[in-house]
């Protein structure tokens, strides 16, 4: 018999009690997803959830006003946003893709249209980043216009769930230290119609960031977003061992304050 996956918010610090009703909430979305139409292989549990439709919505995004501004995008690894990830480097957008769980000491790939080994295509997946791309250091990022990043749930007030293990957070907060992202920069996330919730539906800490533009297959959301973006910072006090072990940039972060 398969072992069960571990939960990825195994190592997660803060509210025991949001934690928790994230986790039922993930649960939930996750069975909506798994039904014939909409899945994807390996399927979508404890995952940022790869769905069908997952090019068209990336279609949709090309569309808007805050893509076609962007010339320089910060992006998330996962498959339903590889389409997404593809189509910035056609349209000439440097991409910023992190490496997967942060896992390497400069903890992002370097994707430049100018300068691929493969085609779009190809180069845009993870493996593909590795001989396309160089990973770099965050002290080597430039600011970016555009972020997109993975949810297993979005809610129309623009309030977004991941899969728990926080690194979409991470990432956001090691950015907005370094200056490369601000209250003013957009950030976007593509999805199934099945993923978007109501308002209020997604409890949020503080300082969770939320998503400002929503893109399906089938329409644009613009979440209406109250009040200002939380300053992004790392929150030190909610980093457990386990999870500052495990990210080498966070350790070399901690040992320079």
């Amino acid at each position: 018999m398969a072992r069960p996956s571990r939960r990825h918010d195994h190592d997660a610090g803060g509210d025991p009690d949001l934690l928790s009703a994230k986790a039922a909430l993930r649960d939930e979305v996750w069975s909506r997803l798994d039904t014939d139409g909409i899945r994807r292989f390996p399927g979508p549990r404890n995952r940022i959830s790869n769905f069908v439709g997952a090019e068209a919505a990336a279609q949709r995004l090309r569309q808007t006003a805050a893509w076609q501004r962007a010339a320089t995008i910060k992006a998330n690894p996962d498959s339903p946003q590889w389409p997404v990830r593809q189509r910035a480097l056609e349209d000439g957008k440097v991409v910023y893709m992190a490496v997967p769980r942060l896992a390497e000491q400069d903890p992002f790939f370097l994707l430049d249209p100018d300068h691929l080994a493969e085609p779009p295509r190809q180069a845009s997946s993870i493996k593909g980043a590795s001989r396309s791309g160089r990973t770099v250091p965050v002290e080597e990022l430039e600011p970016v216009d555009l972020v997109v990043t993975g949810c297993v749930a979005v809610g129309r007030d623009g309030a977004r769930l991941g899969k728990g293990g926080g690194f979409s957070d991470l990432e956001f907060a090691i950015a907005s230290e370094a200056g490369l992202i601000d209250d003013t920069t957009v950030v976007v996330t593509t999805v199934h119609d099945r993923q978007v919730l109501d308002r209020g539906a997604i409890p949020v800490a503080e300082h969770d960031v939320r998503v400002d533009v929503i893109v399906t297959p089938d329409q644009v959301i613009e979440a209406s977003r109250e009040g200002p973006r939380p300053v992004g910072r790392l929150r030190w006090d909610e980093l457990t061992e386990d999870k500052l072990a495990a990210i080498p940039v966070l350790q070399r972060l901690r040992s320079s304050r």
